[in-house]
């Protein structure tokens, strides 16, 4: 008589792709905390250098500064973003019928807003001060919220299009979008004088650790996940005896 393994069933390829994926990118972010919290010189030098650059030109461009504050502050801005991430849940409810999924996008979104507040807190980087700002911004500088959010929103929606078997045009326009949305809120939070390049950066990559923290959360405890039971294995395991 053969009895059916009580053995925990390997994790679904997918799942432990997203893991690790999760594993070296929040790898990458404690590598990038650990020197600017320290104050190590030739990143704090890089910052200052690319801050200096990027705010002269800011400066010197007046019409292209007022197009980086309107895609800042409403286009990419982090209310907007999770406003789009609200949407998507209320469509998965209410074309889907999808519950879980709904309350799972809310909650990583959520969830990215209140790592961002704390790590602000806990490093307290000021940001970049200028004699003649051409924007301002509140709250400490490390990391970029604006960054964070626009990755954390985006990564998700991107990956419920693939989930959900969107077309190639139309896959291929998301992607675009994202892609631009998530570098060019970087780009004009720098450009803009308000936050230093390492500052972006752990935006982004916290985004992208969190996105694959969710994503992998997501294909372990969905409901519709393929689970083996005791009583199907039983079922061909041949007559008792």
């Amino acid at each position: 008589m053969r009895y059916p393994s009580t053995d925990s069933p390997p994790l679904p390829v997918a799942q432990r792709t997203a893991a690790r994926v999760a594993l070296v990118l929040g790898l990458c972010s404690v590598l990038l905390l650990v020197p600017v919290v320290g104050e190590w010189g030739p990143l704090i030098s890089a910052d200052r250098d690319v801050a200096r650059t990027t705010h002269r030109w800011a400066v010197a461009d007046p019409d292209v500064t007022r197009v980086c504050r309107i895609l800042t502050d409403w286009v990419w801005d982090p209310v907007t973003m999770r406003l789009l991430g609200a949407a998507a849940a209320v469509w998965l409810v209410w074309r889907h019928a999808d519950w879980w999924t709904a309350g799972w996008l809310v909650a990583t979104a959520a969830l990215g807003t209140l790592i961002q507040q704390a790590l602000k807190a806990a490093v307290g980087r000021a940001r970049p001060v200028w004699p003649d700002p051409v924007d301002s911004a509140h709250y400490a500088a490390y990391p970029s919220g604006h960054a964070l959010t626009a990755m954390v929103v985006c990564g998700l929606l991107l990956w419920l299009l693939h989930r959900h078997g969107a077309g190639p045009l139309l896959w291929c326009a998301a992607l675009t979008v994202a892609v631009i949305s998530v570098v060019g809120v970087g780009l004009t939070r720098i450009w803009l004088g308000v936050h230093w390049p390492s500052d972006v950066l752990a935006g982004w990559l916290l985004g992208a650790t969190l996105v694959a923290v969710a994503i992998a959360a997501h294909l372990r405890g969905r409901p519709d996940r393929a689970r083996p039971t005791v009583d199907a294995a039983s079922s061909t395991a041949g007559p008792r005896i």
